[in-house]
């Protein structure tokens, strides 16, 4: 069948007389069109038929058709013709401006539909722009178009603007946008003038400056007179909201102007203005906090003048509010001010806007804690018993933010960091006469008034569970900052708890039980035993009750409850809540269909009955065990509950049999997910035995391991070596000849294997240490296998220094082979000067003789030590690293004979002066504290003589090896690394950053007090003239960010400047480099700006509560278009760093727009040309992921219509073919 053809068929169906033929036609259509876009290709005539065709069903009598058409249109605005788009335009605009209403509303629908569905790209769309806006903007400019239509073409106008602002903002438009809509703002119909205000404000952050500016002067500034019109003020105030919220920028040189204004106005008496201006205010908070702060003081009166506003109710003046969340207890009262309403107030629209006016100033001021919480905190607290449902709850829900950012801000409520010791002596000295007003001592001096007033209000049985949820939502917040502050309060807290308890758990009432019962387990967990001891009687019942529960949630929440209690009042010596919680526990773990969060709840009760109330669990025979110890269902709870019961309680030998009896079975049918904790639960196990291991167990145990000692699995490999170790520790007559036989083949393969390393090497060690003490023949066999079974692998497969490893673990459990392994691998490296050895034996003779000399003095074997030397001259590569890695260790066994000699090397011979130097760092990081103390003088100077003039890779090793001196010995070395951070060579200068930046792993105290008063010295280099010092000090800083953040947090005000300049691309450091035929671009400036996002993305770990979220966006920004991929992708982290936490994702909702353009840009990544290789279009995939991946993180932001630009670009992003897939996979639909 032709596509003409059957095109004719569809005009038939549309033509139909019968409705459901014409709609069936339509959706035809657009089922055609999606399967073949090309099906008007070369077909004019059918095409302007097809269209004519629906058009005139746009004007069809019955609506479902006249929708679908609607549709179809926005699928045939994709492929038609210029020409046919421009009939499309001009039908639908002759619609909408005519007098059928029906037809007026159906065009506008239309208009939007096709603005809607116009490709981002192609060559329609700048024409079908082109047509389309002028047509918009007559209509609105045209005085007698009626108010319907005037909304409908601004929500068209909208959708263009945000999906094209390019073509919008032409110039060359006629009529512009900003002369043809602002005239709206004076329309006599109040939804006219709030669509056009939207319109304005997302056309605004487009428009040109001139526009921009005749709008402030002619539009906005005019009208926030005190004597301007109240009507004209009104819409003043909300366009000026809309303009912050979309382009913030736009207003920045009149906000001196408009803020006075605003302020201002919210004083006239009119409620409507008043709301508008106190949403102004909130929004210019959020998107602009550095341009409010002048007018912060301004901004706090108003709200906290404007959250008291009652003028209908005369109950209280402002010297009484404080009295009013204290109020009197009479019911009847309390009912009668319950059954106050006025339909008419809207006062409570006021108090709502300032409450909210609050939240912004904590939410993007939380340096200003301490006076919030002298100014704030009381005019909240005296609002928590406002009359209105609804202002009450974002009363509580401010405060909350409050609590939150105090947690994130506030410091700490005790001496919990190392920075403690740094400022004792600083405290001790300045002999404070008063306490430090801090936000936690502040808020702590408020707890009481504030819990009063709070439970005041929940405390009326007819308190809805939406009040009562968010009240315990708030208490809970408040322990979290301030543990332990509610001993006063815990009556009403069990009265108010018991009567939610009471009622059984529906589906409106459920998520009040778990917040009840989430706060009451925090309670129990943050305050001692005796002062909740006297409530538990009436509160104990309704636990258990709960626990009962047939809802799956509730009754888990309730036994982590039980949980909480049990550990807080440990030991429990009787108390029949306890027999009955076993008696519940027991009944869940017993009935097979048990919810699988409950029962795994339940176990864990029973594990810390087991724990904390042992009198009351071991009468009942150990019943429990038996229901626990299943082996079918999920069985990981369980596992984690016999592991901790057996790690905290004595529990009998025939106890521990079964279980571990019980355990071996699971490890041969558990998924490969649970079988880490089986092997935890069997180490913790064998090692409470009380008489010793039975001898028949090892030969039952050891073949059932020894499937997973292999490298298919390294994690797994490494718990099977643990259990191997300690069966050999605790039983090795029944061991050794099972692993003998059954294991040690294997293991010799997996000592060489280059996959093992950190833990699964760590119980490689330990194994061969326990083997060797086992049986200390063994060892004689053990070397030169473990030898053998190198060497015979491939290279690529074999790893040398893990097998020297072994070696020096085996020798120094049996030190009578030392001497017998020393002088065989020192022939072998003898030999190697005859060529008779190969690379390989060469390489791992050096490396046995480095390990054992790190222990034996090998003064003795001079000439294996003067071979190691020679080896420095040697062709290959790994045989110089290795006799340096030799030499540095031979060098630790005595030190007086061989440190000189590397020295002398080091000196003399400019070609080993690196080899040396990394020998140095063997003894350097190898020694013992003690042993290194006495060399230092000896080294200090040579390395610092080496660093200078010298290339990177040699001085990075000379200040690694500077900063461990200096840590040996602070005092007498810190002041000379200090000394000369002013060098004139600025080799020195590095060499002293980078050997600061190797001495913040030390963790000793007195080395952080001794430093705290030099680091800014040594930081400051990130100022210096040269680009690899300040490369280094970037370095640095990142390093003190990451392990000492106490030191630096204070001086991150003078830092962060510096930091943030580093951040820029810098036009002089980018040279261009001809390869060839061809030019490419180097920027030297890329590392040290890549060191410096790197920092800033550890500070937003360790120091967020001294970053200006508001400057650190501004920037953030640059790191998503920066030329660099690798930068980009770290701005990418960043973002998903900060849109996972509830406080910096307020401030980042109010920037998504001015992300977007480019991620988006990101996103569809450069052009594919004849000239693109493989590997560019590799690592746009990569980048093009880590954008999505970043966007997936944004977009569980709430931003709550704020960010208009970004949830289009969201919603293109999941229709896109080539990536849609991928991106609603992230996004988790």
């Amino acid at each position: 069948m032709t596509k003409t053809y059957l095109m004719n068929s569809l005009i038939e169906k549309m033509q139909s007389p019968d409705q459901d033929f014409r709609f069936m036609g339509l959706n035809d259509l657009m089922s055609e069109i999606k399967q073949d876009p090309a099906s008007f290709i070369g077909d004019e005539p059918t095409e302007t038929k097809v269209l004519k065709q629906v058009l005139s069903l746009v004007e069809d009598k019955i609506s479902e058709v006249k929708n679908q058409a609607v549709k179809c249109l926005g699928q045939l605005i994709k492929i038609i013709r210029e020409t046919q788009m421009e009939l499309v335009v001009d039908s639908l605009i002759n619609f909408s401006v005519g007098k059928d209403d029906e037809l007026r509303d159906i065009s506008g629908l239309a208009l939007k539909t096709i603005t809607s569905e116009l490709p981002l790209e192609g060559k329609i769309t700048p024409r079908a722009c082109a047509k389309l806006a002028p047509k918009l903007l007559q209509q609105v400019s045209n005085t007698e178009t009626p108010p319907e239509t005037l909304i409908e073409t601004l929500s068209t106008l909208s959708i263009l603007i945000t999906r094209f602002p390019a073509h919008v903002s032409d110039p060359s438009l006629t009529p512009h946008p900003l002369p043809a809509i602002a005239p709206l703002l004076s329309h006599s119909r109040p939804a006219v003038r709030k669509r056009a205000i939207l319109t304005l404000s997302q056309y605004v952050p487009v428009a040109p400056p001139a526009l921009v500016n005749d709008l402030l002067q002619n539009h906005i500034l005019p009208f926030l007179a005190p004597n301007a019109n109240l009507e004209k003020q009104r819409t003043t105030v909300h366009l000026v909201a809309a303009i912050i919220r979309q382009a913030p920028q736009q207003l920045t040189s009149v906000y001196n102007d408009i803020i006075p204004g605003v302020v201002k106005a919210v004083q006239r008496d009119d409620d409507e203005l008043r709301e508008g201006c106190l949403q102004a205010l909130e929004t210019l908070l959020l998107r602009s906090p550095t341009e409010a702060a002048p007018f912060l003081s301004s901004i706090v009166q108003i709200g906290s003048q404007f959250i008291k506003y009652d003028p209908n109710y005369a109950g209280l003046d402002d010297d009484e509010d404080e009295e009013m969340a204290d109020a009197d207890d009479d019911d009847d009262e309390d009912a009668d001010l319950d059954e106050y309403s006025d339909d008419e107030d809207t006062s409570y629209k006021i108090r709502r806007a300032s409450t909210k006016l609050l939240a912004a100033v904590i939410t993007t001021r939380p340096e200003l804690l301490t006076s919030l919480y002298k100014e704030v905190s009381p005019v909240l607290i005296s609002r928590f018993g406002d009359r209105e449902k609804t202002v009450r709850l974002e009363v509580w829900a401010t405060y909350g933010v409050l609590l939150n950012q105090t947690s994130m801000y506030g410091g700490l409520p005790q001496s919990q960091e190392n920075d403690s010791a740094i400022r004792k002596r600083k405290r001790n000295s300045e002999e404070r006469m008063d306490v430090e007003e801090t936000p936690y001592t502040l808020l702590r001096s408020q707890v009481s008034s504030l819990s009063k007033a709070l439970l005041q209000q929940l405390k009326s049985p007819k308190t809805p569970p939406p009040t009562l949820q968010a009240g315990f939502q708030l208490l809970h917040a408040l322990l979290g900052v301030l543990p332990g502050c509610l001993s006063n309060q815990i009556t009403p807290i069990a009265a108010i708890s018991q009567s939610v308890l009471l009622q059984s758990p529906a589906t409106s009432t459920s998520a009040l039980h778990l917040t009840c019962l989430s706060f009451i387990a925090l309670y129990f967990a943050t305050h001692a035993p005796g002062i909740f001891s006297v409530s538990l009687p009436p509160l104990s019942p309704v636990l258990l009750k709960s626990a009962g529960e047939k809802h799956p949630r509730v009754a888990s929440e309730a036994f982590r409850v039980f949980s909480a209690l049990l550990n807080a009042t440990r030991p429990v010596k009787n108390g029949e809540w306890a027999e009955r919680l076993y008696d519940q526990a027991f009944q869940r773990l017993s009935t097979h269909d048990t919810d699988a969060e409950v029962r795994g709840c339940a176990e864990d009760c029973i594990a810390d009955l087991w724990i904390c109330a042992p009198d009351v669990i071991k009468p009942k025979g150990g019943k429990e065990w038996q229901a626990i110890c299943r082996t079918t269902g999920n069985t990981g709870g369980a596992v984690r509950m016999v592991t901790k019961v057996a790690r905290d309680v004595e529990m009998s030998d025939d106890w521990v049999n079964c279980c571990v009896e019980w355990i071996m079975g699971l490890l041969k049918k558990s998924e490969r997910g649970g079988k880490p904790e089986i092997f935890i639960a069997l180490d913790t196990l064998l090692k409470r035995y009380s008489s010793g291991v039975p001898t028949d167990l090892p030969p039952t145990m050891v073949p059932q391991i020894r499937p997973y000692i292999s490298t298919t699995d390294i994690s797994l490999l490494s718990h099977a070596l643990t259990i191997i170790t300690v069966l050999l520790e605790l039983s090795p007559t029944a061991t050794f000849p099972e692993v003998e036989r059954e294991l040690l083949g294997d293991i010799y393969q997996i000592a060489h294997s280059p996959l093992v390393s950190g833990a699964a090497l760590d119980s490689l060690l330990m194994f061969f240490s326990s083997l060797v003490q086992a049986d200390s023949q063994i060892a004689t066999h053990v070397v030169p296998n473990l030898a053998t079974s190198a060497e015979k692998a491939k290279k690529s497969d074999a790893n040398l220094a893990n097998v020297a490893k072994c070696i020096g673990q085996v020798v120094q459990s049996a030190q009578g082979v030392a001497a017998g392994t020393i002088a065989v691998y020192s022939k072998y490296m003898k030999k190697s000067s005859k060529s008779k050895s190969t690379t390989s034996v060469v390489v791992l003779s050096l490396l046995i003789v480095g390990e054992l000399g790190r222990f034996i003095d090998m003064s003795k074997q001079q000439d294996t030590f003067n071979s190691t030397i020679e080896h420095f001259a040697a062709e290959e590569e790994e045989i110089r690293a290795a006799a340096a890695f030799a030499a540095g260790n031979i060098a630790i066994g005595n030190l007086h004979q061989f440190l000189p000699a590397i020295l002398r090397v080091a000196e003399s011979d400019p070609h080993k002066k690196l080899l040396s130097l990394h020998a140095l760092k063997e003894v350097v990081t190898h020694c013992s504290h003690g042993q290194l103390e006495g060399v230092a003088e000896q080294l200090w100077a040579p390395l610092f003589q080496y660093s200078e003039d010298a290339e990177d890779s040699t001085r990075n090793v000379a200040a690694a090896c500077l900063g461990k001196l200096t840590t040996t010995h602070p005092t007498r070395y810190l002041p000379q690394l200090h000394s000369r951070i002013h060098d004139e060579n600025p080799a020195a200068r590095a060499t002293v950053v980078s050997a600061i930046r190797h001495t913040l792993a030390e963790s000793s105290p007195s080395y952080d007090e001794l430093l705290a008063s030099l680091i800014m010295d040594f930081l400051d280099l990130i100022h210096d003239k040269d680009l690899n010092v300040r490369r280094l000090a970037l370095s640095a800083l990142n390093s003190a960010a990451r392990t000492k953040p106490y030191l630096i947090r204070d001086h991150l005000p003078t830092l962060l400047p510096s930091l943030y300049a580093e951040m820029k691309v810098n036009p002089d450091l980018i040279r261009t480099v001809q390869m060839g035929p061809w030019t490419h671009k180097v920027d030297d400036g890329l590392d040290a700006r890549k060191t410096a996002w790197e920092t800033l993305y550890t500070l937003l770990d360790t120091c967020l509560a001294k970053l200006d979220l508001s400057i650190f966006l501004s920037h953030l920004l640059a790191a998503i278009s920066d030329p660099s991929d690798e930068i980009k992708v770290i701005g990418h982290m960043l973002l998903a760093r900060l849109s996972a936490s509830p406080t910096t994702s307020i401030a980042l909702a109010q920037r998504l727009d001015e992300l977007t353009p480019s991620l988006e840009s990101t996103m569809r990544g450069t052009a594919v040309t004849k000239d693109t290789v493989k590997q560019d279009i590799e690592r746009a995939a990569e980048l093009r992921r880590s954008t999505m991946r970043a966007v997936a993180a944004l977009s569980k932001i709430d931003s709550a219509g704020s960010a208009p630009k970004f949830d289009a670009f969201v919603e293109e992003s999941r229709k896109n073919e080539q990536w849609g897939l991928e991106f609603r996979e992230l996004l988790g639909h």
